[in-house]
């Protein structure tokens, strides 16, 4: 249990100075954000014709309404946090992959309908739009990766490793080493012989 967060925090760690770091947020963040509103005019466009993207910019032309899609708002810090318990979490490099992968889509997924909803939010009532976008989206995006990882956890299959770690974390229960000698707590029963 120990272990789990000693990498889950090192791992953050790590991942939030990549993101921070400045070739890096030129290189892969700042076009996988334009990428993402270039994503978000799309979607709108399939209803909306007067929607255009413009770096990370999403305009909507007829009423002259722009948002910007700023760090924070591109799902990577709840990504960074994903990945950061997927990878600490004793599983197969397989399992961690796929989790990865399936992880950045439910992330990306309810990001997408985020910046769509802001988008109209702020050119209905822009005290809601301020309250949804600082509050309840923010919180919604980190309740959907908790959610996730809650869901591949379940969905592992329980090696020795795993099923001790959640074991140890959900009750606290002493198991039997691997040399047959029993951890404190427990007393092996003696053989009473007959005469």
């Amino acid at each position: 249990m120990l272990k789990f967060f000693v990498l889950f925090f090192a791992i953050q760690g790590v991942l939030f100075t990549l993101e921070l770091w400045h070739p890096v947020r030129r290189a892969v963040i700042e076009p996988f954000t334009a990428g993402l509103a270039g994503l978000s005019a799309w979607i709108v466009g399939l209803f909306d014709s007067g929607v255009v993207s413009s770096g990370i910019i999403l305009y909507h032309v007829p009423n002259d309404f722009a948002v910007s899609i700023e760090a924070g708002c591109n799902g990577v810090e709840a990504m960074i946090i994903l990945a950061a318990a997927i990878l600490a979490f004793p599983a197969s490099w397989k399992h961690k992959l796929i989790g990865l992968v399936l992880g950045f889509v439910a992330i990306q997924s309810l990001n997408l309908v985020r910046i769509v909803s802001l988008f109209y939010l702020g050119q209905w009532d822009y005290q809601i739009f301020q309250w949804t976008h600082l509050y309840l989206w923010q919180a919604l995006i980190m309740l959907d990766a908790l959610i996730f990882w809650l869901v591949w956890i379940r969905l592992l299959p329980r090696p020795q490793k795993a099923a001790s770690f959640l074991a140890a974390s959900s009750s606290g229960a002493v198991v039997q080493s691997r040399t047959g000698k029993s951890s404190p707590g427990r007393t092996k029963k003696k053989k009473s012989r007959k005469r």
